[in-house]
């Protein structure tokens, strides 16, 4: 109980310090006379200038720390929770703690109290931030499996960490109840922010399983809330039961109605009459700041923590108001990047590994840190047993329970400075949260596959949607500039009452480093609907906005709209899921270069490119990428002239394949509009041409045969059709090819050109192409051709990919995927059969 070591002096700017060691951590005595009395007896400008370059310097210090921290677990694929445990055992008693450079020039022991201020401070934020980026509209009360599963949950671990508290050999047998109560909550808490990150990072956020795991851990986390209020009301600040508990819960529950009905009515009437023109101005966000520090104090003053007014501040801020995207793009780089490193080496000074292992054996240590780890997967696998559930997923849900965060070292933090845990306590539950930390996400990315629904639709491309079935599109976008020429493009492909357009789209956004867990809940059915002109939108909700405006006063149209937050690497994998599920016949993605105001394609950003390239090669339908350089405006001639109808002058060039029959197929669509004339342009191979190419082979034969019956096809049923023009042009190479249309495009300006992909495909008639003309992997040949500045200034060109489930199979790694191919690779050449039969019957 007293000093375990003998005093220890040390010597620092003429001020003598003893430190001995006892199970509450280090006691530290030194004489304040010499840091207090300054030449003029100001004593506290003197403290103030004294502490100051020291601030600096931890500063400077944590942040190096914690970002090389981060640095080395990034491309581990860890959460930046380990991160923070390693920077503060870094600085720990273990390894650096106890270094005299450390102690004398970085973290002196007479300036450790401002140092916590900080942190505190930094701490009141980050709970703020916490509160301000939970949703409690995620928690479906009507769904059985999650609050069942958190309820069970939280009652094994609470009850697992009381005995995992008292077990003999773990610390120092004089333990108190409070000490239980904190021990057993940071056991039983699950942190939100990090468990959506995992989430999104391994695919599961759109599963059941993913769902499930969220509105758990929401209840979870709520419920760790209210057990933490609960402790604080009823211990003081040396773990002695408080008298005055009943009026501190009672003062507590107040403040949470004056949350609920004062401050979020209060703060959303403040927006609404004081924000002008959708713009929120810097006001607006240093006084919810303000709010922060004032609620926080309100809290501490009833006894149960400052974070506890921060956290139900964040709560009380309107969910769907653009100020949390502001504060968020604020406070989150400031705090996770500048200040709340400062709180992990608090966490790190208090942890001492060498004091443990002296006190508590090997083997009791390692059953502590197996026991936390295991308790919430036994759980929930039982659970998952009665719900009927498949116990891998149990497994997986359980296992993601275990994600731990910020909030857990807080509960461990408040527990420490009350002393109701003592050192050993303290650093054996943190070391059990770092290796959960570590362990979830890998176990998790090896042991369990989310199980993949058998998808098997016939409509995967334009070319089979016939007669009166409707056009399933998944539209992708990254940002708002994308939307104009994706939404104009769609109101031409014609929807009809007969074959309706049912439009999916999605907002693409990067997961970062400081994506907040809000952002990454996609928007869907349980969402509720806000009105749009009753708040300001963000460029996600201007977005969905712009979609959902096709369905007004168009029955034929309709749209859902969704965010995807996803790693660029694997944001391909959302679409394709998505995709599959919708049953879509066609992706549409934006080119990766926007248009600059001098009509040029910009360099463009090389993580869409990326997108759009694993896109292409996974997709489970066709694809089609479009270069928007202008679809909103018309240049056609016959635009408005004494009242004429604004048509949409639309070319497609055909010079054979499978992507040039979908392109075909895709502007057949659009015709029997009036607002749309429709040129169709085919390449045959001439004499040369052929001659030069020696011997055809089979494949080429029939896939001449194959385009001979799709273009007579088009040609029967539109000749009587006086918006369609069909024009066929002899070429003998590549060269002429372009050189046709360049001339095309010098005697009539067209809106929009169609053409196939057809990468890496040469025929007769594109011969030379591939190697003399440096063409894009997203747009093949012609496509590329089409975008250069050298040939056209305005016209948009779609490149449209068919998909093929011979070319997906060689990309799919999973079984199920190869057998799907193969049998939807069978049913394509029993359809192209009977077009080749066709077409030599003719």
């Amino acid at each position: 109980m007293a000093a375990a070591e003998p005093q220890i002096p040390t010597s620092q700017s003429n001020i003598s310090y003893s430190v001995s060691t006892s199970r509450y951590g280090s006691i530290v005595c030194y004489n304040q006379t010499n840091q207090i009395v300054g030449g003029n007896g100001r004593q506290s400008a003197y403290a103030i200038e004294a502490a100051l370059p020291y601030l600096v310097m931890q500063l400077l210090v944590s942040n190096l720390g914690y970002g090389l921290m981060y640095s080395l677990t990034r491309p581990l694929h860890l959460p930046p929770f380990v991160a923070q445990i390693l920077c503060g055992l870094f600085f720990s008693p273990t390894l650096l703690g106890r270094n005299s450079i450390v102690l004398e020039k970085f973290f002196p022991y007479r300036y450790r109290m401002v140092t916590e201020t900080f942190a505190t401070l930094a701490l009141v934020y980050n709970m703020f931030l916490l509160g301000l980026g939970m949703d409690l509209r995620m928690i479906r009360i009507k769904e059985v499996k999650p609050m069942v599963i958190a309820i069970v949950g939280l009652v094994v671990a609470l009850l697992a960490g009381a005995g995992l508290y008292y077990l003999p050999g773990n610390g120092d047998p004089d333990t108190i109840l409070a000490g239980c109560l904190y021990w057993s909550v940071a056991l039983s808490c699950t942190n939100f922010p990090d468990l959506a990150r995992i989430l999104a990072d391994l695919k599961l956020l759109r599963s059941d399983t993913g769902r499930t795991a969220m509105s758990a851990s929401i209840v979870t986390d709520l419920c760790t809330w209210v057990l933490l209020v609960l402790g604080n009301a009823s211990f003081n600040k040396e773990g002695i039961r408080n008298d005055l508990m009943p009026c501190a819960l009672v003062s507590t529950i107040a403040f949470v109605f004056f949350c609920i009905y004062v401050i979020n009515p209060g703060v959303d009437w403040a927006f609404a009459h004081t924000v002008k023109g959708g713009h929120v101005g810097e006001t607006h966000v240093w006084f919810t700041l303000i709010g922060v520090v004032f609620c926080a104090l309100i809290t501490d003053a009833f006894g149960v923590h400052s974070i506890t007014g921060a956290f139900l501040f964040g709560l009380s801020i309107p969910h769907d108001h653009i100020i949390r995207n502001m504060i968020e793009e604020k406070l989150h780089d400031f705090l996770s990047g500048f200040l709340m490193p400062l709180f992990y080496i608090i966490c790190g000074f208090r942890l001492d590994l060498d004091y443990l292992l002296h006190n508590t054996s090997v083997r009791v240590f390692v059953f502590v840190i197996s026991s936390c780890f295991v308790v919430k997967i036994l759980s929930t696998v039982i659970c998952s047993l009665f719900l009927r559930m498949p116990l891998r997923d149990g497994f997986a849900v359980g296992a993601l329970m275990n994600t731990k965060g910020t909030m857990a070292l807080v509960i461990l933090n408040i527990g420490r400075d009350s002393k109701a845990l003592d050192v050993i306590l303290y650093t054996h539950m943190t070391f059990a949260f770092l290796v959960m930390s570590i362990v979830v996400q890998p176990l998790l990315t090896f042991t369990y596959t989310p199980p993949k629904k058998s998808t098997l639709y016939k409509y995967r491309t334009v070319q089979k949607l016939k007669g009166e079935v409707e056009f399933r599109v998944l539209t992708c976008v990254h940002v708002l500039s994308n939307v104009p020429g994706i939404t104009n493009l769609l109101h031409v492909s014609n929807p009809t009452k007969q074959s309706p357009l049912d439009i999916y789209a999605i907002h693409l956004v990067e997961l970062t480093g400081r994506t907040t867990a809000s952002l990454l809940i996609m928007h869907d059915e349980s969402k509720p609907k806000v009105n749009f002109s009753d708040r300001v939108r963000a460029e996600s909700e201007q977005i969905a906005e712009l979609f959902e405006g096709m369905e007004v006063n168009n029955d034929a149209v309709s749209v859902q709209t969704l965010t995807a937050v996803s790693p660029y690497a694997t944001m391909h994998e959302d679409i394709c899921t998505v995709a599959e599920d919708k049953r879509v016949s066609l992706i549409l993605l934006p080119y990766h270069k926007n248009l600059t105001p001098d009509g040029r394609l910009g360099e463009g950003n090389y993580g869409h490119a990326g997108v759009n390239q694993n896109v292409l090669s996974k997709a489970p339908c066709s694809v089609g990428i479009l270069v928007d350089r202008g679809m909103t405006i018309v240049r056609s001639e016959s635009s408005s002239v004494h009242g004429e109808t604004t048509k949409k002058e639309i070319a497609m060039l055909f010079v054979g394949g499978r992507d040039d029959r979908e392109a075909l197929a895709y502007a057949w669509r659009m015709v029997g509009q009036e607002m749309v004339k429709l040129t169709v342009v085919r390449f045959i191979p001439g004499r040369d041409a052929l001659v030069s190419a020696g011997k055809l082979d089979f494949e080429y034969v029939k896939e001449a045969q194959v385009d001979e019956e799709c273009i007579y096809e088009f040609n029967f049923k539109t000749m009587n059709d006086s918006s369609v023009t069909c024009l066929e042009k002899v070429v003998n190479n590549g060269k002429e090819v372009i050189e046709a249309i360049r001339e095309m495009e010098d005697n009539h300006s067209y809106d929009l050109y169609i053409v196939g992909r057809r990468y890496k495909v040469e025929t007769p008639v594109t011969a030379g192409l591939t190697t003399d003309w440096s063409s894009s992997q997203d747009l093949g040949t012609i496509g590329d051709t089409l975008a250069s500045l050298t040939f056209t200034m305005h016209a948009s060109v779609l490149v449209i990919q068919q998909y093929s489930a011979a070319n997906r199979q060689t990309s799919e790694n999973h079984q199920e995927h190869v057998n799907e191919a193969k049998m939807n690779s069978h049913e394509e050449e029993d359809d192209e059969d009977e077009q080749y039969q066709k077409g030599m019957r003719k």
